[in-house]
């Protein structure tokens, strides 16, 4: 049913003005509401009782714990966990949305406001007509021109924290509204094409006394220089290679702190542990390297967009003249899953014991470029090995990209005797 058709049903069925009930239906929609719901939501504000919209005119009380993404349009009383803002572009236009999570005793949820409610942390709320949508596989809650939001002067106790401030290695991939303190360990300036043409950007990496992260700032501000300390209020985390990254809009606040401590270790974790996460920006592996995978040694790559070329053919810019490089493809196994290690050319010339232009001599001195990835893999196969980097996992499986690698310094036998001691138990 189009717009204009479900308007003329209810203005007919309600007996209000086609025009009003058009607005008020383009807006619903606007803001993401399902067209089913969006009526029924109408029906309830112009008093249409006998539509299943119940005498109060509201939907009765939920539970956040009780929702689901099937849940229709629901009230709840909630406390304010987080409040973030932001600018996104929604059918060519520049909106203001306002973003973060509920909680009562039974659980939490995050929210999408499309009004300015004036929610802060803390507060104690009952939202009366909130859309349910899923996002990320999860319920959201969609305040939108219909809902509406009364502040309730008792506070609702949750097992729940309220604001923002996190570490680094707490945040996750959708979080909204958080606040962090940290040093900022590299930055670089770039242009990118943006939603409004040519932007300039930040992107580089944050560090605090847990963790390492990427960072995009999208309003750049003189604070994000390469080694100072800030606070950052209002930051949204989204997913960069399967890790979280952390993104500073025009709302982000960044005020100049005292040096923040930056942790010199990689967390530490089995294979199966890191995969299972999803993704860590900065690990710390240690396993045996059961394969040298084909891909390794000598290999080309285009000049343009750097991708791995075969037959001077690159997948975007077709025909290319290739430039030479070095790079290890491998499996690492430590009993608890494996993983596939990329080590770019600076690592790989340390395993190969040579430059790239040695490596070129010696495959044109054997008239065959194998001879290079021969050489690295027995030098790695079967060997142990620690192996630092950030690992992505997705559909073709879990990756890491090392930015250190070592021949592990640990007893075998040692850790043996401690995997077998922990078997027993």
């Amino acid at each position: 049913m189009s717009l204009d058709d479900a308007a003329e049903e209810l203005a007919s069925t309600l007996g209000v003005d086609k025009a009003e009930v058009k607005a008020d239906l383009e807006k619903l929609v606007s803001y993401s509401v399902p067209m089913d719901e969006a009526k029924q939501s109408l029906r309830r504000k112009y008093g249409d009782t006998g539509s299943g919209g119940g005498q109060s005119g509201s939907p009765p009380e939920s539970a956040i714990g009780d929702i689901t993404p099937e849940s229709g349009n629901v009230t709840v009383t909630a406390r304010v966990l987080t409040v973030g803002k932001r600018s996104i572009r929604y059918e060519g236009e520049n909106q203001t949305i306002f973003e973060g999570e509920l909680a009562d005793e039974s659980g939490r949820i995050s929210y999408t406001a499309w009004n300015d409610f004036s929610l802060s942390p803390g507060d104690t709320i009952t939202v009366g007509n909130a859309g349910v949508r899923e996002w990320n596989g999860e319920p959201e809650l969609n305040l939108g021109g219909s809902t509406t939001v009364t502040l309730e002067e008792e506070p609702l106790s949750v097992p729940h924290e309220v604001g923002g401030e996190r570490d680094l290695i707490d945040l996750e991939p959708g979080d909204r509204g958080r606040t962090i303190e940290v040093r900022v360990l590299e930055v670089e300036r770039r242009t990118i094409d943006g939603r409004d043409g040519e932007t300039e950007i930040l992107s580089g990496e944050l560090g605090d006394e847990t963790t390492r992260l990427p960072f995009t700032d999208w309003d750049p501000r003189p604070e994000m220089s390469e080694g100072s300390s800030v606070r950052l209020k209002d930051v949204y985390i989204d997913e960069f290679r399967g890790v979280p990254s952390v993104n500073a809009t025009e709302f982000t606040t960044a005020e100049s702190i005292d040096e923040v401590a930056v942790s010199e270790s990689a967390t530490e974790m089995s294979i199966g542990e890191a995969v299972e996460s999803g993704g860590v920006y900065d690990v710390l592996l240690t396993g045996n390297v059961i394969e040298v995978r084909d891909g390794s040694g000598l290999i080309q790559r285009c000049p343009e967009c750097g991708r791995v070329v075969q037959n001077d053919q690159c997948r975007t810019h077709g025909q290319v003249d290739p430039e030479d490089d070095m790079r290890v493809k491998a499996i690492l196994d430590d009993g608890t899953e494996t993983v596939t290690i990329i080590l770019g050319n600076d690592l790989t010339a340390r395993v190969y014991g040579g430059s790239l232009a040695d490596a070129l001599e010696h495959a044109r001195d054997a008239m065959d470029r194998g001879v290079v990835a021969e050489r690295i893999a027995g030098a790695l196969e079967g060997r142990e090995f620690s192996v630092r980097g950030a690992l992505s996992v997705d559909e073709y499986g879990a990756n890491l990209n090392a930015t250190e690698f070592d021949e592990s310094e640990d007893d075998p036998k040692a850790r043996a005797s401690a995997f077998l001691a922990e078997v027993d138990v």
